[in-house]
């Protein structure tokens, strides 16, 4: 077998085939694994006739072998009107293959072959969000260089003396057999007995599309193509450069080998991304069908996290209790997936989620937001996240500078900055360099939330246990100034800023594409008015607290600083709920997002923890005996 003819010929060894014929009958991967042999013979068997000889006997008799398997996989299928029609279909090409008929004819035949089983069996082949081969290439840096090298030739270190070796990426011939869907399907099934492993566990779906066509794009010059025509998604996804080939000519064919490894961007709206969401709910269905609850689970998140929560801000400035209800029923849907209930009710539950779906769709349509619903949407965005980090940076620079610390004020400046710096830091690496996933992005949001909790709480009481001690100045100088004290609210101050900024820069992200180009000035303009009015209030703080009483200026910080305490508790829950780390379990309970009050009994667990801790530890204070204390 020759190198650049590896890269499916890996995926359908003995072992696999023997693995293959065990697969359930209702299970989504045998539809899945037949299509995957199916694109191994359509695109390996030409190479091995020639004129009705076998050129290569060791190729053939694999041939062979594979369609001894495939027969099996379609056999053990869940029977449907389209089964003997499958049956029939696999047996014809068997007897094409044995009769040595001509490889594009053999070709044509699996290809027709594969669609039908693809229709009959309802497998996706195409992608709900169109793919981006500038966040594949980090990903194939990451995971796929180390075999296949840096260009895709075959020739990473780990691949040296490897049997069989990695495969020739670069050989266009080849890449012409295989659809896109096909380069996908390899990705995720893997190949068993080799050393190419499954990176379903390790890249979700949208991931593995992304790197599919940043592999179909190294065979080929993207810049040297002109594009005479716009194919869409589908026939990208589906179809073949030697279909196109076939059909339309020399010219299309390179315009389809270019589109399918840069397709046009669509715009990402409201619409495709809550048919995202849909389309990877009834994945998750199939999977829990299929006895596979992990892989069921893990969708659910994915649904969520990169589809639904991306138009939430958006939904909520039209209709918010149609936002709280759609994001309780996909929970609950979840829940259910984690709880194992029966079918038959995490049916009923998908069933509702999807129904609420539909509604939010109906809000948001799907030509991009309205003027005012993209100045609303963007001046909330910022207000409602930054509200938080500039109550915490307020009260702190307001406390320093009643106090005369100017060196702590300027190591908390220099640590919310920092955090500016981070948070687009962070941006760039998820945007060009990595990949964050959207559960990634929940757990380190949801860490900094309750980091910062247990921060604010500590400053909070702190405030409180010196709002009338009367060698307050003396604490300062020794422990705030000697560098303890300012270390710790510059900290504060960085974890403030930096779990929103992040966050705020993903939805903002988001938002533009929704608005699109007639909404971008309303975005800013919202975003604009949002910063403006956070500013304003930071400097009311900072103005008003001026003239309060120290004690009584101490006493609103303190408070002020542990009910955010308990507000980040709530959020920081949340999010990692969100993040699909643990469950949900609704309670009857009032809710309100902006003080992160959520009818959920973990999320108000937290809270109640970080009210017993205010207590236990305001408890602590013995006023009596203290005097006032004057700044100095």
């Amino acid at each position: 077998m020759t190198a650049r003819s590896r890269f499916l010929a890996w995926l359908m060894l003995p072992v696999l085939a023997l693995c293959s014929l065990a697969v359930s009958a209702n299970s989504p991967e045998g539809a899945s694994q037949a299509l995957h042999m199916i694109d191994y013979i359509g695109a390996d068997y030409p190479p091995t006739v020639e004129d009705g000889k076998v050129i290569d006997d060791t190729e053939y008799r694999e041939q062979l072998e594979f369609l001894t398997v495939l027969k099996g996989l379609i056999a053990d299928l869940a029977q449907r009107p389209e089964h003997a029609e499958l049956v029939q279909g696999v047996n014809d090409l068997q007897s094409a293959v044995e009769q040595r008929a001509d490889g594009a004819s053999v070709a044509r035949q699996a290809r027709q072959l594969g669609a039908r089983l693809a229709v009959a069996y309802e497998v996706s082949q195409a992608p709900a969000i169109t793919p981006d081969p500038t966040r594949g290439a980090p990903l194939f840096a990451q995971h796929c260089s180390v075999c296949h090298g840096p260009t895709g030739a075959g020739d990473g270190p780990a691949g040296v003396g490897m049997t069989p070796p990695p495969a020739n990426l670069r050989d266009a011939q080849r890449l012409d057999r295989l659809s896109l869907y096909a380069i996908y399907n390899t990705l995720g099934l893997g190949v068993e007995g080799t050393d190419m492993p499954s990176f379903a566990d390790q890249l979700d779906e949208r991931q593995r599309w992304d790197l599919a066509t940043y592999v179909a794009g190294l065979s080929i010059d993207p810049a040297a193509v002109k594009a005479d025509k716009t194919y869409n998604l589908a026939d990208l996804a589906r179809q073949t450069p030697n279909e196109v080939l076939a059909g339309e000519g020399a010219a299309a064919t390179a315009t389809f080998r270019a589109q399918r490894a840069q397709p046009p961007q669509v715009k990402r709206g409201p619409s495709q991304l809550l048919d995202y969401t849909a389309q990877t709910l009834d994945k998750s269905l199939a999977a829990y069908r299929a006895g596979d609850r992990e892989q069921a689970y893990d969708l659910s998140v994915a649904a969520y996290l990169e589809g639904f929560e991306l138009v939430e801000s958006s939904l909520d400035n039209v209709d918010s209790n149609v936002r709280k209800s759609t994001e309780k029923a996909l929970m609950a849907y979840r829940q259910s997936l984690q709880d194992g209930l029966p079918t038959e009710q995490v049916e009923q539950r998908l069933d509702a989620a999807k129904a609420l779906l539909k509604q939010s769709a109906g809000l948001l349509g799907s030509d991009g937001l309205s003027w005012s619903l993209s100045f609303i949407s963007g001046l909330l965005i910022l207000l409602r996240e930054g509200l938080e980090a500039i109550l915490v940076l307020a009260a702190i620079l307001a406390f320093l500078r009643n106090t005369g610390q100017q060196s702590a004020v300027r190591s908390v400046n220099a640590g919310w900055a920092l955090a500016l710096v981070a948070g687009l830091a962070t941006w760039a690496l998820a945007a060009y360099v990595i990949d964050v996933s959207g559960a990634q992005r929940e757990l380190l949001e949801g860490c900094t939330a309750l980091f910062a909790s247990v921060m604010v709480l500590w400053l909070g009481v702190w405030m409180h246990d010196r709002r009338h001690a009367a060698a307050w100045q003396d604490y300062i100088k020794s422990s705030l100034v000697g560098g303890g004290g300012r270390f710790g609210f510059a900290i504060l101050a960085f974890f403030s800023v930096y779990r929103e900024l992040f966050e705020v820069i993903l939805f903002y992200e988001t938002l533009w594409l929704q608005a699109g180009p007639a909404g971008h000035n309303a975005v800013l303009a919202g975003g604009a008015t949002a910063l403006v009015l956070l500013m304003g209030l930071a400097w009311i703080i900072l103005r008003g607290s001026a003239k309060l009483p120290l004690a009584l200026f101490f006493g609103i910080n303190a408070a002020l600083l542990c009910a955010l305490s308990v507000v980040f508790a709530g959020h920081g829950v949340k999010a990692l709920q969100e993040a699909g780390i643990f469950g949900t379990r609704p309670v009857a309970f009032f809710e309100f997002d902006w003080l992160g009050i959520h009818a959920d009994a973990y999320s108000l667990g937290a809270q109640a923890v970080a009210i017993l801790a205010i207590i236990v530890l305001y408890g602590r204070s013995k006023p009596g005996g203290k005097r006032p204390v004057h700044a100095a």
